[in-house]
């Protein structure tokens, strides 16, 4: 199964100071599902300082694994209770990050669904901060046409 589908993305970075940084994000993706596994897709934009990277998450029941190749490279996997550690590859080098997941929650169904997630993320084994993601997805509503088109 593939399907286009609308992605609203809400995320908060709270760095170690207190200082929260909010991103919102609404865009076109693609939800497929082949054996067991659910992928979600898109392209990162200009507003997220990420232009010219895709995005996909690959769910299971077991993890949410967070993968972007384009202008930067990395993966994150989110395990409940479990930290994971990964090489985030940028143009000017590359980071060890250190993802300590708190909250990996996917529920899923016919027609979209949602994503939770909420970790400590550490750069070469220095804390700098929680982090949290609210994914809603969904299918794209037809507009019907306006009276007399």
């Amino acid at each position: 199964m593939e399907k286009p589908v609308i992605i609203s993305i809400r995320g908060v970075q709270t760095l170690e100071e207190g200082q929260e940084d909010v991103m919102e994000l609404v865009t076109q993706g693609i939800l497929r599902q082949e054996d067991g596994e659910l992928s979600l897709t898109y392209l990162e934009s200009e507003l997220t300082g990420l232009e010219g990277t895709t995005t996909t998450f690959h769910i299971t029941p077991e993890r949410i694994t967070l993968h972007r190749e384009g202008t930067l490279n990395s993966e994150m996997i989110f395990q409940e209770g479990q930290k994971h550690f990964s090489l985030y590859e940028t143009p000017y080098g590359g980071l060890m990050l250190g993802v300590n997941t708190h909250r990996a929650k996917a529920d899923f169904g016919e027609d979209g669904g949602n994503l939770s997630i909420r970790y400590a993320l550490e750069v070469d084994s220095q804390p700098i901060g929680e982090n949290a993601f609210e994914i809603r997805v969904t299918e794209p509503q037809l507009v019907p046409p306006a009276p007399g088109q």
